[in-house]
């Protein structure tokens, strides 16, 4: 089996490359330019390849893979950037179009808890999107796109709504790194919220298994959440976090205001990802 990964230089993209290394599969990596540090692909390649510059040409320079990990998006973590949907939304969608026209059996896009919106409690798959960032409508568009396009030229597509991770090679505006450069300068306390939203993290690890598996299963599952299922206050991970590292660092709760994009407890339900894994 042949799986391409675009993003694949990105936090998410290079745990799923290291799955993709322990499975019997043939690895392709499209990247823009030079990764560094560089890509390790035991099976498989990096090929030069650009979202933006999508062609009738994409899916045999990808190798014509039998399914494809779509991890590239742009412009984060600024959820409130219009340019979520007037540049990234289109120029993934010509994209994703380009290769299932050409021939792309199966995909596995990444999508976000965001766009569940301001609904809070536990969220499964039925709940009905109402996204209210830039970043949210732009995913939730794609999706919607993605599913007209699959009346007209039959794939099979995964959507993997992804909830909160966490991990080696988180993106430096991160909450948990920026709790380890705090510790690093050997400040005395951490300023944060208050800590007492509950959200829904995983460890990367676990999704990048996820997101093989999903992509492996080659089904038209079409959307599924990729969570724990389980809340957890913010202030409680935070927490774990200095108690299992042995850091000295007190939390200066309150110092940022909560967010106001996001519901103050919502998690998402994992049952249909369960049936999935359990099947493979």
């Amino acid at each position: 089996m042949r799986i391409a990964v675009t993003g694949a230089t990105g936090f998410i993209g290079r745990h799923v490359l290291a799955e993709l290394a322990r499975r019997d599969v043939e690895v392709i990596a499209a990247v823009r330019g030079r990764p560094d540090p560089p890509l390790e692909l035991p099976r498989g390649r990096a090929v030069r390849m650009d979202v933006a510059e999508a062609s009738s040409e994409s899916y045999d320079g990808l190798a014509r893979p039998h399914a494809l990990i779509h991890l590239a998006w742009g412009g984060l973590p600024n959820y409130r950037s219009l340019h979520h949907f007037e540049q990234e939304r289109p120029m993934h969608y010509r994209f994703l179009r380009e290769l299932v026209v050409a021939g792309l059996p199966a995909a596995v896009v990444a999508g976000t808890c965001f766009e569940y919106g301001m609904r809070s409690g536990p969220l499964d798959e039925g709940v009905e999107p109402r996204p209210c960032t830039p970043y949210g409508h732009a995913k939730d568009a794609l999706r919607r796109e993605l599913e007209h396009l699959r009346r007209e030229q039959p794939f099979a597509l995964t959507w993997a709504r992804l909830f909160y991770l966490y991990g080696p090679g988180q993106p430096e505006r991160s909450l948990f790194s920026q709790l380890r450069r705090a510790v690093e300068r050997g400040d005395e306390t951490f300023d944060m919220s208050g800590g007492e939203q509950l959200r829904d993290y995983l460890p990367v690890e676990r999704v990048a298994v996820h997101l093989v598996d999903l992509a492996m299963a080659g089904r038209d599952a079409g959307v599924v959440n990729v969570c724990s299922g389980e809340p957890v206050s913010v202030r409680g991970l935070v927490e774990r976090k200095i108690r299992d590292n042995g850091w000295r660092i007190g939390l200066n709760l309150g110092r940022y205001p909560y967010p106001d994009y996001v519901p103050m407890a919502f998690w998402g339900v994992r049952d249909k990802l369960d049936r999935i894994a359990g099947s493979q």
